[in-house]
Order: C-alpha cells, then sequence, then structure tokens
C-alpha cells in the first residue's frame, strides 16, 4: 500500500469535491480559453487547441483533499505549468515585474492563489486527461491545475483564467478560523492557517461519508 501524507485516509475511487459538491458542476463553454492576466502588458487568451500544442507528459499522483482523504494511483495527462508558464505568462509580463504568486480560477468561480515556486513544481500540471480519458465535469473538464504535493483546495477545476501577482492578493478568508494554509504543503499538514493539523482531523474523517454522499447528490442532479 502506498504511504499517504499525514492524517490521510484511502478511499475507492475518487469522489467528486469542491466549493459547490452539492451543485451540479459548470457548463463547458463550446471554445473553452484560458484567460492570462495581472501583472501583464496585456491580456492573453489561450483556445484550449492551442494548450494542446504545448509538450505533454503523462504522470501517475495520489490526490489528497484537505477533509482527509486520498484517492490514490490517478493517471493524469497534460501540459506542465512550468512549461505554461515560461512559454505563455512570461513572454506576456510587464517589464521588470518580480512574480510571487498566481491565482487560479475555475468555471465555477473558485479561485486558489499559490505560490510562484510551489507553482512551478515539477510534477504540476494543467490537466486534461485522468486515467486515459478526457477529464469529465465531474472531475474539472476541459482542464484543471494538478499540483500532487498541496491539498485538493490548491488543485482549481474547470480552469479558465491565470493571473500573475507581485506580491500576495486579498485574501477575505485571512482572519477565519479555518482559512486556507498559504503553502497548503499535504507532508506537513498545512491544512489551516491557524488550526494544526491534528486538531481537526478527527472531525474531517467524521465527514468523509456525508462528503461523499453529497457528491454523488451533485453528481447525479447534472
Amino acid at each position: 500500500m502506498a504511504l499517504l501524507p499525514p492524517g490521510q485516509r484511502a478511499v475507492d475511487g475518487f469522489p467528486r469535491f469542491g466549493t459547490h459538491l452539492h451543485h451540479p458542476p459548470p457548463s463547458v463553454p463550446q471554445h473553452p480559453v484560458i484567460d492570462v492576466g495581472g501583472a501583464v502588458v496585456e491580456p492573453v487568451t489561450v483556445p484550449l487547441t492551442e494548450l494542446a500544442r504545448l509538450p505533454r507528459r503523462e504522470q501517475t499522483a495520489d490526490f489528497h483533499c484537505v477533509a482527509g482523504w486520498s484517492a490514490t494511483g490517478l493517471r493524469w495527462e497534460g501540459t506542465p505549468f512550468l512549461d505554461f508558464y515560461r512559454l505563455v505568462i512570461e513572454p506576456a509580463l510587464a517589464p521588470g515585474a518580480t512574480i510571487t504568486h498566481l491565482s487560479f480560477e475555475g468555471l465555477d468561480g473558485f479561485r486558489s492563489v499559490v505560490l510562484l515556486e510551489d507553482a512551478l513544481g515539477d510534477d504540476v500540471l494543467i490537466a486534461d486527461r485522468l486515467d486515459g480519458r478526457p477529464l469529465d465535469s465531474d472531475h474539472g473538464a476541459p482542464v484543471r491545475l494538478v499540483s500532487p504535493q498541496q491539498y485538493g483546495f490548491v488543485n482549481t477545476k474547470h480552469l479558465c483564467r491565470v493571473e500573475a501577482h507581485t506580491s500576495a492578493p486579498p485574501d477575505p478568508d485571512k482572519w477565519s478560523p479555518l482559512a486556507s494554509h498559504a503553502r497548503a504543503r499535504v507532508w506537513a499538514e498545512e491544512r489551516h492557517r491557524y488550526l494544526p493539523g491534528r486538531v481537526v482531523r478527527p472531525v474531517y474523517h467524521a465527514l468523509i461519508g456525508p462528503i461523499r454522499r453529497l457528491s454523488a447528490r451533485g453528481s447525479r442532479e447534472r
């Protein structure tokens, strides 16, 4: 059995997850794109047909939800984010801009903020295939961020926009006791900014069952 990060439990399959897990996934546009903005000279729009022409890689990696469950042995395929950054974002940056953070936004309105050094990790992908098939709407179609070393809330689904920032963008949840950790590294159990991982483990483990039931409900109601 694969070694899991602290506080994680393996589950069968790959449950649907997300901020709106009890609602149907968002519709996929007829001509999906990724918009690039923030500290750039001019915004850039990348049709996914062009994304498919960038370097590609297949990798097997586990997915770790902050709620304590892990889906293991997932086979992802897509564009290494490092290549997307170097070939698409870097050429568009404003002269002299020193990028520290990136934000990723999905069609469902969810947004994650990632330190540049974490986003440029060797195993971070913009994925469009899972286990040999195109991503379905439950798991982030048409493309999603995959960052295996970070909890699932970093792994924005239905990716449609990336912004480059020269400092940390405003965080509306900054003072919440459940505010997400800025790094979210699974092996350091960085679940929340203020609460130690061991404190929330029992609560999250008790919620795994209800979360899976809500996940199934949202999928059925598409």
